[in-house]
C-alpha cells in the first residue's frame, strides 16, 4: 500500500525567512559601504587637510622669526599622508606667484587716460613704464604647498592660504601687509627653492635667511621713490593661485579695497594719496583728494587770495579754475564784467554721463576787490556760506535728485558753499582731480608768487601717505 505524505510548507517558511534576513543583510551592508566609503575618504582627506593647516600655521610663525631676524633657520616637520609638499621659488613659480606696485601721478595726457580705464587688469601699466608721472617696481613672492588631490594649502607672502576644489581660495593666518589708513608697510616674502617630497611619509621643511631685507621703497637714489608720497595713487598686484583670499584680506581692512582679474588670477588693491593741504602760494595745476563721500559737507576750507600782476589790476575777463574726472568737469569762471572793483562769479557742470547735461550757477553778489592797479587783490571763498548762487540752466537738474532747483523753484537759489560742497563730492568720487586754472582770450592778470590758495577737506577713508616695501630672501630645503 503507497503511503500518501501529507504536503506542508511550514517547513520551507523558517529557511526563506532566513535567506531574506540574509539578503537584506548583504544589501544593507553594500549600500552602506557604497555610500559611506566616499564620506569616510572625504572625512579623512579633511583631517588631513586640517592637520596640514594647522602644521603652515606653525611654520608661518617659525618664517616669521627667521624674516625678522630671530633666528638664522627654522625647521618645521610636515605629514604628507599620500599628498605633496612642494618649495615653488624659481622662475616659473614667480611668473604665478609675485607682486607689483605702481605709483602714479594724475596727468590730462592720453596714456592716463588709458591706463586708469584698464588699471585693474593685471599688466595694464606695461605700456607706460617710461612715463615720467609712473613708477613700477616688483617681486617675486614664490610659495610652499601641501597638494592632496585638488586641495592646495600653501604659505605665500607671510601668509597661509587653502585652496578648494571650486578654485575659491580662503585665507588661514594673515599675510604681511599692514596698513593704518595712512602708512602701508609691506614686507614681501621671497621663497627659494625648487623640491617635491608625496607619499606616505613625513618631510623636514627648513627657511634659513642672511637677513639682510632689500629696502625697494623709499629708495634715496630715486626722487620718484620718496616718502611723503608724491604721486596721487598707489596699486598693488598681486598674482597668486590664492588671488580671491587676498582680496579677501584687503576688503576685510578697515580702509583697504580691492578687486580681482579672474582671467590673470590676480589681486588688485587701489589707495589713494592724500595730497598736501594747507596755505601755500597759488599754482595754476594744484590737487584735491578724494573727498569722503559719508561727510555731507567734506571741503573746510577752498580759498583764493588773488593779487593782481600790473598796472591794469584783477580785471579779468574769463578766469577759469577748470577740473576734470572721467565724464564729469567743474568750472568756476570769475569775470569783472558789471563794474569796477568786483569779481563775478559762475559755475558749469557737465557729465556726458547723462547725455551732456549741463548744469550753470550765477553769483547773485560779487567778490570785491581792494586797492588799486598792481595792488588790487582780492579774497575769492568758494564754500561762502553768504555768497548765494542761482541756477540758471534749461536743461534740467540732473545731479540733485533730492532737490528742484529748477528756475520756477525756490531752491533754485542756493549758497555757494552749498553748490560747490555737491560738485566737489560729485567730482572726487573716483579719486582725487586736477584743477588747472587759464584765462582764455587775454593775458593772466593773477601774480602767482603773490598769490596763496588754502585748502583743507575731510579726504576719504583709506588715503596712503607712507609707503614701506623690503623683500626679504628665503632659502627653503626639504629633507
Amino acid at each position: 500500500m503507497v503511503k500518501k505524505f501529507i504536503i506542508s510548507e511550514k517547513a520551507v517558511s523558517a529557511v526563506v525567512g532566513v535567506m531574506i534576513i540574509l539578503a537584506l543583510t548583504i544589501t544593507s551592508t553594500s549600500v552602506i559601504l557604497l555610500y559611506s566609503t566616499p564620506t569616510m575618504r572625504n572625512m579623512g582627506d579633511m583631517a588631513n587637510a586640517q592637520r596640514a593647516e594647522q602644521a603652515f600655521t606653525v611654520f608661518d610663525s617659525r618664517v616669521s622669526k627667521v624674516a625678522l631676524g630671530e633666528s638664522p633657520s627654522q625647521t618645521t616637520s610636515f605629514s604628507i599622508m599620500d599628498g605633496s609638499v612642494s618649495v615653488n621659488g624659481d622662475a616659473s613659480a614667480y611668473q604665478n606667484s609675485q607682486m607689483v606696485v605702481v605709483c602714479t601721478q594724475l596727468s590730462g595726457e592720453s596714456w592716463y587716460t588709458t591706463f586708469n580705464n584698464n588699471r585693474f587688469k593685471w599688466n595694464s601699466w606695461e605700456p607706460h613704464v617710461a612715463q615720467p608721472n609712473m613708477t613700477v617696481f616688483r617681486s617675486p613672492m614664490g610659495s610652499i604647498t601641501y597638494t592632496q588631490g585638488d586641495r592646495i594649502i600653501g604659505y605665500e607672502g607671510g601668509g597661509v592660504w587653502s585652496k578648494y576644489p571650486t578654485g575659491k581660495a580662503v585665507m588661514i593666518s594673515p599675510p604681511e601687509f599692514h596698513y593704518n589708513g595712512e602708512t602701508l608697510t609691506l614686507p614681501i616674502m621671497k621663497i627659494e627653492g625648487n623640491e617635491v617630497f608625496s607619499g606616505r611619509t613625513d618631510v623636514a621643511v627648513t627657511v634659513s635667511s642672511d637677513n639682510m631685507p632689500v629696502v625697494l621703497y623709499p629708495d634715496p637714489s630715486s626722487i620718484k621713490k620718496v616718502n611723503p608720497l608724491s604721486s596721487d595713487k598707489v596699486l598693488i598686484y598681486i598674482k597668486s593661485e590664492f588671488y580671491t583670499a587676498w582680496a579677501d584680506y584687503a576688503n576685510s581692512l578697515t580702509y583697504a579695497s580691492a578687486t580681482t582679474d579672474d582671467a590673470n588670477q590676480t589681486a588688485i588693491v587701489e589707495l589713494e594719496v592724500m595730497p598736501a593741504m594747507g596755505k601755500d602760494q597759488l599754482k595754476q595745476v594744484f590737487k584735491i583728494g578724494a573727498l569722503n563721500q559719508t561727510n555731507p559737507a567734506p571741503m573746510y576750507n577752498f580759498t583764493f587770495n588773488l593779487e593782481a600782476k600790473a598796472s591794469q589790476g584783477l580785471n579779468p575777463s574769463n578766469y577759469q579754475i577748470t577740473a576734470s574726472s572721467g565724464t564729469k568737469t567743474l568750472t568756476y569762471t570769475l569775470a569783472k564784467k558789471g563794474g569796477a572793483n568786483q569779481l563775478e562769479l559762475g559755475l558749469i557742470y557737465k557729465d556726458t554721463a547723462t547725455g551732456g547735461g549741463t548744469e550753470t550757477w550765477v553769483g547773485t553778489t560779487v567778490f570785491s576787490v581792494s586797492g588799486s592797479k598792481e595792488d588790487q587783490s582780492a579774497n575769492v571763498d568758494l564754500l561762502s556760506t553768504s555768497f548765494n548762487m542761482k541756477y540758471d540752466s534749461n536743461t534740467g537738474d540732473f545731479s540733485w535728485p533730492d532737490l528742484d532747483i529748477t528756475k520756477s523753484n525756490p531752491n533754485s537759489t542756493q549758497s555757494l558753499h552749498t553748490v560747490s560742497q555737491h560738485y566737489m563730492k560729485l567730482l572726487t568720487m573716483d579719486g582725487s582731480v586736477i584743477f588747472n586754472i587759464q584765462s582764455p582770450g587775454k593775458s593772466d592778470p593773477v601774480d602767482y608768487s603773490e598769490s596763496t590758495l588754502t585748502l583743507l577737506y575731510d579726504g576719504a577713508p583709506g588715503s596712503i601717505t607712507y609707503l614701506h616695501v623690503s623683500r626679504n630672501d628665503l632659502a627653503v630645503t626639504l629633507s
